[in-house]
C-alpha cells in the first residue's frame, strides 16, 4: 500500500470514528484523563502540521495560529498548551471548522506526497500515522467513559453486541527458562520505546492459555475479594478503601440483583464468557493473588507470544495439554504485566520536541501488552508497549495469569 493510501485510511477512520456523535457528544469531556472527540480530531492534524509541514512545506502558514497552542498534548519544546483537564471549554472552533482543519492539512500533506518525498518525510508521516491510530483507540475509550455519565446509558453503536463463545477451561502452558531477545525485531514500524532489542534471561514459567472472564471475576467479588485487604496491594487498597470500589468501572447491579455491563452497544446483561476489562493494575493483581498466581512480566509475555523467534538456545513451550495454544494475545483487552514502564538497556530519547513522545513518561506506570476490541486494525505487535498509571480502569485492560 503507498503512503498516500494509507494515510487516506488511518485519517478517514477518525473521521467515521466521529460520525454515530453529536456535536455535543464530540465536545464533552468526562475526566481529566479523557479528551473530547473535537479535540482528537485536531491534536492529530495538530501533530501533522507541527511536525511535517512547518518543517517540509515551502512557505508554511499556520491554518490558525491560536490552535498550535490549543491542540498542543504535552510536547513542552514546541511551547505553551492549553490545561489537559479544560479542554471542553473549547466550544470554539467549532466541529464544522475542525473539519475543515483536517482537510486543510491533508491537502497539503497530499502535495507534499506528491513531489517524490524523501525518507525523513516518510519517517515522521508514519509516526503521524501509528500517533493518529493511537488517537483512534483513545476516542472509543473517551466516549464510552462520557456516555457512561449519562443516566439514560446510550449506545455508541445501534448494532448488537455480540454473545461470547463458552470460555475453554483455563489451562498452564509451561516454558522454559532461558536467553531471549526483547524488543522489536523487524523492519516494520516501532515506537522507540520498543528499541534497542537486547537479551535478557527469562526463568522458567507459565501463563494462562487465555484471559480472565467477567464470570471468574464474579466469583473474585461474590467470595469477598474487594472486601479482603491482604489480597491488595497497599495503594491498592488504599483506593478500594477511599473509592468504595466494589466491582469493574463499567458493572452494575439492578433492582433484581443482576448484574449488567456499560459497552459501547449500551447497558447489558454481564456475558460470564467475555473477558473482565476495565481493570485497574491493582484490581488484576489482587485476583491474581487470589488465584495463587501472579501477573507475567512484560519479557515473559512477549517471548510466549506466538510468531516471536526466541534467542539461540531460548524458550518454547515445554508442558502444555494437548492442543493447548495461548488464545486471545491481540485484540480482546490490553493486559497488564508487573513490569514497571522504563526504558530498555541502551535506550536513547530523539532529538528534539519528538523526543517527548515516549521517552519522559517512564515513570510510575505499567507496561500493557497485546491490544484490545478498540486497537485499529494493523497497529498491534508484539513487542509493543502500551503503558498507564496503576490505577487506570477506563482503557480496555484484563488480565492473563503467570506461575
Amino acid at each position: 500500500m503507498s503512503m498516500r493510501d494509507l494515510y487516506d485510511g488511518v485519517r478517514k477512520r477518525s473521521l467515521m470514528l466521529a460520525e454515530p456523535l453529536s456535536d455535543e457528544d464530540c465536545g464533552a469531556q468526562s475526566m481529566p484523563d479523557a479528551s473530547p472527540v473535537k479535540w482528537h480530531l485536531a491534536h492529530t492534524t495538530w501533530f501533522f502540521e507541527t511536525f511535517i509541514l512547518e518543517r517540509f512545506e515551502e512557505g508554511f502558514a499556520p491554518f490558525h495560529p491560536a490552535f498550535r497552542v490549543l491542540f498542543n498534548s504535552y510536547y513542552n519544546g514546541i511551547g505553551e498548551r492549553h490545561p489537559r483537564a479544560q479542554r471542553s471549554l473549547l466550544t470554539r472552533p467549532a466541529m464544522r471548522e475542525v473539519r475543515a482543519y483536517r482537510a486543510n492539512v491533508d491537502a497539503r500533506v497530499a502535495r507534499l506526497l506528491a513531489a517524490q518525498p524523501g525518507e525523513e518525510l516518510l519517517r515522521l508521516l508514519a509516526l503521524g500515522l501509528q500517533h493518529e491510530q493511537q488517537h483512534q483507540e483513545l476516542i472509543l475509550t473517551d466516549v464510552k467513559h462520557m456516555l457512561a455519565q449519562n443516566a439514560m446509558w446510550p449506545a455508541y453503536m445501534d448494532s448488537a453486541l455480540p454473545s461470547s463463545p463458552s470460555a475453554a477451561p483455563l489451562a498452564w502452558i509451561a516454558f522454559e527458562g532461558g536467553l531471549a531477545d526483547i524488543g522489536h525485531a523487524d523492519t516494520g514500524f516501532c515506537f522507540d520505546n520498543e528499541l534497542p532489542r537486547h537479551r535478557q534471561y527469562v526463568a522458567p514459567f507459565a501463563l494462562a492459555s487465555r484471559l480472565v472472564t467477567n464470570g471468574e471475576f464474579l466469583a473474585f467479588i461474590e467470595a469477598g475479594g474487594y472486601r479482603e485487604p491482604a489480597l491488595w496491594l497497599s495503594e491498592g487498597w488504599d483506593r478500594v478503601c477511599e473509592l468504595k470500589l466494589a466491582h469493574p468501572l463499567y458493572w452494575q447491579r439492578d433492582a433484581h440483583g443482576q448484574w449488567h455491563e456499560f459497552t459501547l452497544h449500551g447497558l447489558q446483561p454481564l456475558d460470564a464468557a467475555r473477558p473482565a476489562t476495565h481493570l485497574s493494575l491493582y484490581e488484576a493483581d489482587a485476583f491474581a493473588h487470589w488465584m495463587d498466581a501472579r501477573l507475567p512480566t512484560e519479557a515473559e509475555w512477549e517471548v510466549a507470544c506466538p510468531g516471536i523467534v526466541p534467542a539461540t538456545g531460548g524458550l518454547h513451550p515445554v508442558a502444555a495439554p494437548p492442543g493447548e495454544l495461548l488464545q486471545q494475545m491481540f485484540g480482546a483487552c490490553w493486559q497488564w504485566t508487573s513490569s514497571s514502564y522504563a526504558p530498555y538497556p541502551g535506550y536513547a530519547c530523539a532529538p528534539g520536541a519528538l523526543g517527548e513522545y515516549n521517552g519522559k513518561f517512564m515513570l510510575n506506570q505499567y507496561v500493557l501488552r497485546g491490544s484490545s476490541c478498540a486497537t485499529p486494525p494493523g497497529h498491534a505487535r508484539a513487542s509493543y508497549r502500551n503503558f498507564f498509571p496503576a490505577g487506570a480502569r477506563w482503557q480496555f485492560t484484563g488480565i492473563r495469569l503467570a506461575r
